[in-house]
C-alpha cells in the first residue's frame, strides 16, 4: 500500500484495507501456500496473501479446486501466517465446508482461525452465502467474499467462463456485491467479470474490491503466484508473467545434476575436515 502521508502499517489489518480504498490506493494480493514463498512476498510489500484452494491446481496436481480439504488449507495457512510480519493473510474455505449453512461455515471458520493465525477467511457466492457471511461476521471473523467466476461452482457454470455479461448478468453481480457487503464482508474478490461491471461494483460498494481478470478499476489486484512468476508454460489471459521463475529453477536443477554427475559438487568448500 504506497502512501503519501499515512505511515505504512507494521501489520495490515481490516481498517487499513478500508483506509486504502478511501484514499484511492491500490491493494496488492498474491496467493501463497508455504512459508518460504510467503516470506518473500511479505518482504516485497504485498499487502494481502491468499491461501487459496487453488493449491489443489497449483501444488497438488488436481484439475479443479474441488478435492481440496479443510485439513490441507489449515496446514498451508498455518505455514503462511507464521512466516509473515506485515501481510493480511486470508484462507479459503474449501468446497464442502460451508455450503450446508451458517452452522457448518462457522465451525469451519473457527477451526481455521484458531489453528492457523490468519486474519480472515474467504468463501464463494453472493446472495446464497449471505447467511454464512453474516454468521461469521457476528462471531468476529472477517470474511472476504468471492463473486463472478467462482471455481468451486465450475461444474454448474460450465467451466471457467466470464460472469456478469449482459444486463441480467451485470445486475446479478452488483446485487450480490451489495448483499455480501451488507452482510459484513470486508472485501470482495471479483473474478473474470467484465471491466465495466467491476468498475461499477467498485464504485457502489463501500469495501475494497480485489480483481482477477476484472479490469483495472478495482481497488486492488490478485494473481495466483505461479502465474505471476512464470512457473509453467501456460498462464491465463488475465495474468501477466512478471518473471520466469520456472526457467530459472529448471536451470538451477540442471546445473546441480551436471555438477553431481561430473564430481565437481560437493567441492572442498562444501565439506568438513576431520
Amino acid at each position: 500500500m504506497p502512501t503519501s502521508d499515512a505511515p505504512t502499517p507494521r501489520r495490515v489489518r481490516v481498517h487499513h484495507l478500508q483506509a486504502a480504498k478511501e484514499r484511492g490506493e491500490r491493494l496488492t494480493m498474491l496467493t501463497a501456500y508455504d512459508a518460504p514463498t510467503a516470506r518473500i512476498f511479505d518482504e516485497a510489500g504485498v499487502d494481502m496473501l491468499l491461501v487459496g484452494d487453488s493449491i489443489g491446481n497449483t501444488m497438488h496436481g488436481h484439475t479443479t479446486t474441488l478435492p481440496v480439504t479443510l485439513d490441507e488449507i489449515v496446514v498451508a495457512a498455518r505455514a503462511v501466517a507464521g512466516a509473515v510480519e506485515r501481510a493480511f493473510v486470508v484462507a479459503d474455505l474449501p468446497f464442502g465446508t460451508y455450503e450446508a449453512g451458517p452452522e457448518q461455515a462457522l465451525a469451519s471458520a473457527v477451526r481455521v482461525m484458531k489453528e492457523t493465525g490468519v486474519s480472515a477467511v474467504k468463501l464463494e457466492g453472493g446472495l446464497r452465502s449471505v447467511p454464512q457471511i453474516r454468521a461469521l461476521t457476528q462471531a468476529g471473523i472477517p470474511v472476504v467474499a468471492h463473486l463472478g467466476y467462482t471455481p468451486q461452482s465450475e461444474n454448474a457454470l460450465g467451466g471457467p467462463r466470464v460472469q456478469g455479461r449482459g444486463t441480467g448478468g451485470a445486475e446479478q453481480v452488483s446485487e450480490d456485491a451489495v448483499a455480501v457487503t451488507e452482510a459484513g464482508a470486508v472485501a470482495i474478490v471479483l473474478e473474470m467479470v467484465p471491466a465495466p461491471v467491476a468498475a461499477r461494483v467498485t464504485e457502489v460498494v463501500r469495501v475494497p474490491t480485489i480483481g482477477i481478470g476484472a479490469g483495472p478499476e478495482c481497488d486492488g489486484q490478485v494473481l495466483v503466484w505461479v502465474d505471476m512468476a512464470g512457473m509453467g508454460d501456460w498462464s491465463p489471459r488475465f495474468a501477466k508473467r512478471f518473471g520466469e521463475v520456472g526457467r530459472a529453477l529448471g536451470a538451477a536443477a540442471r546445473g546441480y545434476v551436471d555438477e553431481v554427475r561430473s564430481g565437481t559438487f560437493p567441492a572442498a568448500a562444501h565439506t568438513f575436515d576431520a
